[in-house]
């Protein structure tokens, strides 16, 4: 009898890979439209995970304190410093030198305490765990009040009198600057483990004066309000549905009432609001409806909405404020245009839209509203969903223009107010771009009218506002903090999780997840990452794409297309033959292997209703490594749509012709 392990090949669990972002200062790592499920392109930057997987410790035999209880006893000391050997002493008493160097005149008002170095000796396979756990090759290597500082070169390098403050006594071991998802989970993980901590948040309304509260962009203005109006246009295509079922319904237009739907989300909202407030005191977390900005190494000035200054202070900071929304820099976008920060609280019925941009946040909204009835436009430069499988953009592209939605390519180069709105009625607006003439191949303006105009061009971290530069936190072209792991590369006391943190995926789980993890390896000593790999998404598009591991372009690119094949197929939701809805000539799904390594599946994808629960149940598979074999031998539950990937037989090959889907 073959062993579980080789009858489960594909749950054989290797060793965990390497793990684990501000305008506003409560987007706390959130993604933007849609942060719970919806998809985002990978990071720019290789992933963490190319990186080798930590190694196994060996304790046979290994002089040296175990790993787990060193890394608790490097959390706890004020300065410790791991080694390995005799040889090291000469550099631990450098380092003890240099702080040594940093003490007062005894006479000198509060002096600072230097204290004596907690030497720990560990073994050469716990070495190479906490490099791999810190990202530091520095040895020996030095912990102030937990940070992972490097070695000897490393302190040379920080300021003497940062040095000296860091030694002192602070009001706080932890603030946090964000109250959005992960910021949220990061200040309640700590707090738990028994830390002091604050938890700044303060939203800094829109241009056309639209704010929040507490729980940043998800709960606030991205995919929770999302995912509730995406709910309220499948269930007006419901309700025509019913009527091929047999239901009769009542005689008369079936009409959707705007107001009605924004009150019942924004109640929804409000509630969510209330309970995060809850929570934080449950978990006496300090909250403060402050804007914080750094005006000292380890000092915050937290200023509230009456301009009233409160300075605090802490021995660590975590950077979790998110994003906001871009504007192009053409005339009156910020008078006349609203973005997803104001759609969900619009007082008005948007009437007919235009959707700049081809974004998932762009082409979402575009769905929705335009299955609420309202005439929608998307306009887009280039291609859809950049970073995204483009087989997948543009059999989404195909369906939104069958479901009866426009698009048009260029970028507006002005806007113009016809009529101004109001609260009960929206405006009007003319936009222009400039749009190829067919007939003589020459580039001429055109313009439209329409009532709103929703800018989703993307979204920046807006760090430039907490002071960052004032104590040297490095950050990237697109105000990212650059880390290592997520702890600043330059100012070791301050951290970055989620949107905010440079390389990292832009997803409320994934911010949720970095902020638990972080704490409880910078505050307990868990030898614990957050792995940022094979991440399962979704776009909530009408018809929804789900999506886990690479896309067909960066599988080629990564692997070679001759080692990569592809499985495919169309598929017919049951639900959608009686009804004869149009959607079911665009479902499809595919599985990218690898052909050298058993056919190993590097992406799924598929274009389905509910695409979000069932890329969330198959995303584990990926997790653990599954091939072709694993899915073929799974027996699938009939009739689903989700079994489709068990019978996928069909390999994909360039000039084949479109396939056809069929029944059961």
């Amino acid at each position: 009898m073959k062993s579980f392990t080789n009858l489960f090949g594909c749950f054989k669990r290797n060793p965990r890979q390497e793990a684990a972002a501000p305008a506003d200062q409560s987007t706390a790592g959130a993604s933007s439209m849609g942060a719970v499920a919806s998809g985002m392109p990978p990071p720019k930057r290789p992933a963490p995970t190319d990186s080798p997987g930590p190694p196994i410790e060996n304790n046979v035999d290994a002089p040296g304190t175990p790993l787990k209880d060193a890394l608790k006893q490097a959390n706890s000391a004020k300065v410790a410093v791991f080694f390995t050997g005799t040889e090291e002493e000469k550099q631990i008493h450098e380092i003890q030198a240099i702080l040594n160097a940093l003490k007062d005149d005894p006479n000198v008002e509060n002096p600072v305490e230097v204290p004596e170095i907690q030497k720990i000796q560990v073994s050469g396979f716990s070495k190479k765990a906490i490099q791999h756990l810190t990202l530091h090759n520095s040895w020996p290597l030095i912990y102030i009040k937990g940070n992972a500082v490097g070695g000897l070169k490393e302190l040379q390098t920080l300021k003497q009198d940062y040095l000296k403050e860091w030694l002192r006594d602070h009001t706080y071991d932890l603030i946090v600057i964000g109250g959005g998802s992960g910021g949220l989970a990061a200040a309640k993980e700590a707090a738990r483990l028994g830390k002091k901590v604050a938890c700044l948040d303060f939203v800094k309304p829109s241009p056309i004066g639209t704010t929040w509260g507490l729980g940043g962009t998800c709960v606030n203005v991205g995919c929770i309000p999302k995912k509730l109006m995406h709910q309220a246009s499948l269930l007006g295509h419901s309700i025509h549905d019913a009527q091929k079922f047999g239901w009769k319904l009542p005689e008369g237009k079936v009409e959707h009432k705007w107001g009605h739907l924004r009150d019942s989300v924004q109640d929804h909202i409000a509630s969510l609001n209330w309970g995060y407030r809850v929570q934080l005191r449950e978990k006496t977390v300090t909250y403060i409806n402050s804007y914080g900005e750094f005006t000292g190494p380890f000092e915050i000035s937290a200023t509230n909405k009456k301009k009233k200054v409160e300075k605090i202070t802490a021995d660590r900071f975590l950077i979790a404020t998110g994003l906001r929304p871009k504007y192009p820099d053409i005339p009156g976008v910020k008078e006349y245009t609203i973005t997803s920060d104001d759609l969900f609280q619009l007082p008005y019925p948007p009437g007919k839209t235009l959707c700049v941009g081809a974004s998932y946040v762009s082409l979402e909204c575009a769905g929705f509203l335009h299955g609420m009835g309202f005439d929608v436009t998307v306009i887009v430069r280039s291609i859809l969903l950049r970073g995204f499988d483009q087989d997948m953009a543009e059999r989404i592209r195909k369906h939104m223009i069958a479901y009866g939605m426009k698009f048009e390519a260029g970028v507006p180069t002005r806007i113009e107010q016809i009529e101004e709105k109001t609260d009960e009625k929206p405006g009007k607006y003319r936009v222009y771009w400039p749009k190829k003439n067919e007939e003589t191949g020459e580039m001429q303006d055109v313009s439209e009218e329409y009532n709103t105009i929703l800018m989703a061009i993307g979204r920046e971290a807006v760090t430039d506002d907490v002071g960052l530069t004032t104590i040297g936190v490095e950050r990237a072209k697109n105000k990212k903090v650059i880390g290592r792991r997520e702890q600043s590369t330059t100012i070791p006391w301050v951290y970055a999780i989620g949107d905010v943190l440079e390389g990292t995926p832009e997803l409320t789980p994934v911010a949720i997840q970095a902020g638990r993890v972080l704490m409880r390896r910078i505050f307990d000593g868990a030898n614990e990452l957050t792995e940022y790999d094979q991440i399962p998404t979704t776009v909530f598009t009408p018809l929804e794409y789900g999506c886990c591991g690479l896309s067909e372009e960066d599988a080629f690119m990564k692997y070679g297309k001759d080692n990569i094949i592809i499985y495919h197929n169309v598929f017919n939701p049951l639900e959608y033959t009686i009804s004869e809805r149009m959607d079911k000539d665009h479902c499809y799904l595919k599985l990218i292997c690898l052909r050298n390594e058993e056919e190993k599946v590097v992406g799924f994808h598929i274009l389905t209703p509910n695409a979000g629960e069932i890329t969330q149940g198959f995303g584990i598979a990926l997790k653990l490594a599954a091939k072709k074999a694993d899915f073929d031998r799974l027996i699938g539950i009939h009739p689903t749509v989700a079994e489709s990937f068990t019978t996928l037989t069909l390999e994909k090959k360039d000039g084949d012709e479109e396939l056809q889907a069929s029944g059961c």
